[in-house]
């Protein structure tokens, strides 16, 4: 647990920051834990909300229901969960077998996050990425229906 503090930690110092919100759309190629692809790039069209959280994070597992109930009733809506744990994937699925998500899961390295997306400072960090493949939000700390509702203008 220090260790992933720590690690955490050097790499919100070591990482530049990334805008709130950014014209520019982040690359994001990674394999679930499920070995299937998943690829940003090929979302475009709909919300992305792209989700850094930890088996022993608690606002993560918190927001986790509301993340998938909100990809549930949002046809335009997909997410990626980014496990950012330097734990085996089999304790990450156990972990899922307890707390059921709609929405696929990648592992990510601690020491090697995607480079389009800097290291949470904090768990849990959220990007919400726009159906034309820009980040329109980040959130740091829990995300919730209300917030998400929020950020997304309706009728989009």
């Amino acid at each position: 647990m220090i260790l992933r503090t720590l690690v955490i930690a050097a790499l919100a110092i070591a990482t530049p920051a990334i805008a709130a919100a950014s014209s520019a759309q982040p690359e994001l190629k990674i394999t679930t834990i499920d070995g299937k692809p998943f690829d940003l790039a090929a979302q475009r069209g709909k919300w992305v909300v792209v989700n850094y959280w930890a088996t022993w994070c608690v606002p993560c597992i918190k927001e986790m229901p509301d993340i998938s109930n909100f990809v549930k009733s949002h046809k335009n809506v997909t997410a990626i969960g980014l496990a950012f744990e330097d734990t085996d994937v089999k304790e990450i699925k156990t972990f899922l077998s307890k707390h059921e998500v709609v929405y696929p899961i990648a592992q990510v390295d601690v020491l090697a996050p995607p480079k389009d997306f800097e290291a949470p400072k904090g768990l849990p960090t959220t990007y919400l990425i726009a159906p034309d493949g820009t980040i329109a939000k980040r959130f740091v700390g829990g995300v919730t229906t209300a917030k998400l509702n929020e950020a997304i203008p309706q009728g989009k």
